[in-house]
């Protein structure tokens, strides 16, 4: 079953697959952000243009630990809305330190500056789902 991950932010939203073995992901692009309604309705079209099974949301964490902060709750929502949406099973995952990861891997392959920025939400969510494919191994790589 392919999976769909979603970098939830203000202005964008990068999304990334992975293959039906959950052995492969691959950052697949960023949706401009206008109103969570708009953004669903996005993230629910490309899932269903990828035949997608599931999806992931990543859920901001505080590093500190503590309730959730005030976005934490707002990737919360969304989620419920994606689900309602897409209907497909939504699953929400801690995302801490996906964008410094994201940046970082960006930065060893040598992408240029400009590409980068273009590119991090992608590749973001690409962090957050190898990470909840690994989680759900048992920590084991998939």
């Amino acid at each position: 079953m392919r999976i769909l991950a979603v970098d939830f932010g203000e202005k964008r939203i990068g999304l990334a697959v992975s293959d039906e073995t959950g052995r492969v992901v691959l950052p697949v692009g960023v949706l401009a952000r206008r109103s969570d309604a708009q953004a669903a309705a996005d993230v629910a079209a490309a899932a269903r243009e990828r035949e997608v099974g599931r999806l992931v949301v990543g859920l901001p964490v505080r590093p500190e630990g503590g309730g959730d902060s005030p976005f934490a709750v707002r990737a919360r929502n969304f989620a419920r809305r994606l689900a309602e949406v897409s209907g497909l099973p939504v699953d929400l995952h801690g995302e801490a330190l996906t964008s410094v990861s994201a940046a970082g891997a960006l930065r060893e392959a040598g992408t240029s500056r400009a590409r980068r920025a273009a590119a991090l939400d992608a590749e973001s969510a690409a962090e957050l789902l190898r990470d909840w494919l690994f989680a759900r191994e048992g920590g084991r790589a998939p």
